[in-house]
């Protein structure tokens, strides 16, 4: 009836092109053979199953029924919410559908077999165990059968492969992956990664930047959802950590630990600003990032299009860190108005930064860009004014 040759080759294609085990594409052939066999030769309600041995190709068929009494189901047909007529899909049975207060189901012959029958077939048998009776061997399967066996296994096959993408990439989630621009539609960036294909929406794409079908591309897998259509995954090039990944990558400081980010402020495609922490008192954590004579910022800003990237130490002191957040500009004082409220972690802390007149629009920055990446980085309000500035005209900067 089967050629083994040609299942045992689709069997190994399976696994290896769509990662999907053999067991699983086995069971998906018995749930198909099965629902074949009921949909041809069974009776509704009945629960047939299937034992399809790979070495030999023969097939044996099963009916189960379970072992139930009166507290589990109903003897009578006092409640039936059915129409008259009304044809249920061949794949509910009755009991499913009908329950009494006590949660009962109706008895029905084809499923159920009474305890004290049971027992005069296997003698320790108890209530919710499974009887097997075989049943007659079929081969001669109708049009209709064999088409709702073959809806059967594309069923199995698309929730495999569902339950595959998701174990492989959802380990993925957060680190950086490639792949190849399949299409761009509507706004979104379509990104072939094998199996399964990643979305890279718009708001998370570098402003400006352009790629080719079947151009390679790296992004970070932000998300990995299931959905009824399948897998979604939500790729970023724009994402922050995005930037801190690709830094990984470069400074093996990084990867050990002795070299970590501590805060990311970043406007993608145009400036960030990043500010990094050294556990070891040996290790410059700037000069880690940037590497010798550039090497490492360059190459992280030639991913990135471009994107200028300013490094500076974190400091717990946040008059020192407020200090280095503007740079390149060169500041005189920096004075708080307002500390951070600790009790209310969404409370900010304000400032008023004093640069002098020649450093005050570098301080700015074009269209506010420096102090509003700065504002971000340290999380407080900074305000900016040059010592020529009247006491009484200082102007509010920045919010942030």
């Amino acid at each position: 009836m089967f050629d083994l040759k040609v299942i045992n080759s689709v069997l190994d294609q399976m696994e290896d092109a769509r990662g999907i085990g053999r067991e699983k594409m086995l069971d998906a052939i018995e749930q198909a053979l099965a629902t074949a066999y009921k949909k041809e030769f069974g009776k509704r309600g009945q629960i047939v199953r299937a034992h399809f041995d790979i070495n030999s190709g023969a097939t044996t068929f099963s009916q189960i029924k379970i072992v139930a009494d009166e507290t589990t189901v109903r003897m009578d047909d006092q409640v039936d919410h059915e129409a008259e007529g009304e044809e249920r899909p061949h794949h509910e049975s009755p009991e499913t559908l009908v329950e009494d207060a006590d949660g009962r189901v109706r008895f029905d012959p084809e499923k159920h077999i009474l305890i004290e029958n049971a027992r005069l077939i296997k003698k320790d048998v108890a209530l919710g165990d499974e009887l097997v009776f075989p049943l007659e061997p079929k081969d001669d399967f109708g049009r209709i059968a064999a088409q709702t066996a073959k809806q059967v296994i594309i069923q199995k096959i698309r929730e495999a492969e569902k339950e595959s993408a998701l174990k492989e990439f959802g380990q993925k989630e957060g680190d950086i992956i490639i792949g190849h621009v399949q299409r761009f539609e509507r706004g979104n960036l379509y990104v072939d990664l094998g199996r399964v294909t990643g979305v890279m929406p718009y708001d998370e794409q570098i402003p400006g930047e352009r790629f080719r079908p079947g151009e390679r591309v790296r992004a970070l897998l932000v998300a990995v959802d299931e959905t009824p259509r399948g897998i979604f995954l939500k790729l970023s090039r724009s994402h922050p950590d995005f930037l801190a990944k690709l830094f990984e990558i470069e400074a093996p400081e990084l990867q050990n630990g002795s070299v970590e980010i501590k805060a990311i402020a970043r406007e993608a495609g145009s400036r960030s600003k990043v500010a990094v922490y050294a556990n070891d008192s040996h290790i410059d954590p700037v000069g880690s990032m940037v590497g010798q004579r550039g090497v490492r910022v360059s190459t992280v800003m030639s991913e990135l299009g471009g994107e200028k990237i300013d490094i500076i130490e974190w400091s717990e002191n946040p008059v020192e860190f407020i200090e280095d957040s503007l740079s390149p500009a060169q500041v005189l004082s920096v004075k708080i108005l307002t500390d951070i409220n600790q009790e209310d972690p969404d409370a900010r802390g304000h400032v008023l930064v004093t640069v002098a007149p020649d450093q005050q629009s570098l301080a700015i920055g074009r269209g506010g860009q420096n102090v509003r990446l700065a504002a971000k980085l340290t999380g407080w309000k900074i305000d900016i004014v040059s010592t020529d500035t009247p006491e009484d005209a200082t102007e509010e900067t920045e919010e942030a």
